[in-house]
């Protein structure tokens, strides 16, 4: 099995060897690996860092893009491996077995998606990361849209194919008409409208810093809450009480270590 990997960046110097680092200590071969990096238009060394290592993106293209759900879209387009999902900058996969443990779930369960565990964590001043929250995914049932559930995106793994049937009719994969919210309206497509079947993978498979585009300010929240309402309601899954339970769980998270 072939993984395409994508790594969306842009002035990521901070953090970007973690995520080059989590990648390369992979045990699968590496001709397994299809590390697509999608930068756009780096100023400050993230280019640099990623050029002085011994792992290097087998596709990569750095230019403006008109944000993450474009620079995704461009990921998507150049991948060409059976199974795709996405490693951005501040993320790091949680162990060097990782897609080892997803490729055996998929060749097992014969489903057309994987998703796991994610962790949110922070950096330590000792060294290494300490765990901020904990989001344990736990068994997929469609039901359970309607109050709020979906995977961890970072976490989610798909088969090429799906991509290609759930295009919009733009041709694009994810909705860029959303700032925070296309990879959330994506999944309700892909587990609604399409029905697929994801397996789910009990252990941890990414950890991401704390910071990210989705719990960087109050504003940003509020901005996310009014995206994730026009998903509920596009997707005609759920309704108010499922924007409640999707913010409403995340509580539990900060108690699971």
């Amino acid at each position: 099995m072939k993984f395409s990997v994508i790594t969306a960046t842009y002035n990521c110097e901070a953090s970007i060897l973690d995520t080059v680092k989590s990648l390369r200590e992979q045990t699968i071969p590496r001709e397994d690996i299809e590390w697509i990096l999608v930068d756009g238009g780096s100023t400050d060394r993230t280019l640099e860092l990623i050029e002085a290592q011994d792992f290097h993106p087998d596709q990569w293209v750095s230019e403006k893009d008109n944000g993450i759900y474009d620079a995704l879209n461009k990921g998507v387009r150049m991948a060409t491996g059976d199974f795709v999902g996405f490693l951005h900058a501040d993320d790091m996969l949680a162990g060097p077995g990782i897609l080892y443990h997803i490729g055996c779930a998929q060749k097992n369960s014969g489903a057309d998606a994987v998703y796991g565990d994610l962790q949110y964590v922070r950096p330590l001043e000792q060294g290494g990361f300490g765990i901020v929250r904990h989001w344990t995914s736990g068994i997929y049932f469609r039901r359970k849209l309607k109050w709020g559930w979906m995977p961890p995106h970072p976490s989610l793994y798909l088969k090429r194919e799906i991509y290609e049937q759930a295009r919009l009719s733009n041709g694009e994969y994810f909705d860029t008409s959303y700032t925070c919210a296309a990879d959330y309206d994506f999944m309700m497509r892909i587990l609604g409208k399409y029905e697929v079947e994801p397996a789910y993978l009990r252990m941890v498979l990414v950890q991401m810093r704390v910071g990210g585009i989705s719990n960087r300010s109050l504003k940003h929240i509020i901005t996310k809450s009014k995206e994730d309402w026009r998903v509920i309601r596009e997707n005609k899954i759920g309704g108010p009480h499922t924007l409640a339970w999707k913010n409403l769980s995340k509580l539990q998270q900060f108690f699971r270590r």
